[in-house]
């Protein structure tokens, strides 16, 4: 089975390889669509912090991730799926039943994401501190 999931991974942290590592217990390949740069401006209004060069290297060399690619628009996800040929689809339950429209070409499961941790609230906390 091959899983497919997206996302920023900015700052990366615990909830980040949490999700990563659930994702891969769901089959044989995990395949990570990273968000551009551009992207991220267009979803959040801000840049990461890390360029995309930067968290594609992160992302790619856990243990739990196959193949990594640049995710440039939101709306490309069906043209994804088809192209690395993806069994199913995961994403935090933050984006729950956005994706259902989906299943038609692959399962789509959105896990709970981790308690008390994001990158806002790394950035915010990170900000009060300095």
């Amino acid at each position: 089975m091959r899983i497919i999931t997206f996302g920023t991974f900015d700052l990366f942290h615990i909830g980040h390889l949490n999700i990563l590592e659930r994702a891969k217990s769901f089959g044989d390949q995990l395949i990570v669509g990273i968000s551009s740069d551009k992207l991220n401006f267009e979803k959040k209004q801000f840049l990461p912090l890390f360029s995309f060069e930067e968290r594609k290297r992160i992302i790619s060399s856990l243990r739990c991730v196959d193949e990594v690619f640049e995710e440039e628009s939101l709306e490309k996800k069906r043209e994804y799926i088809t192209k690395y040929n993806a069994d199913i689809l995961i994403m935090g339950d933050d984006w729950d039943g956005k994706f259902d429209f989906l299943n038609d070409i692959c399962e789509v499961h959105y896990l709970k994401r981790t308690k008390d941790i994001s990158t806002t609230d790394l950035k915010k906390r990170i900000n009060y501190s300095v």
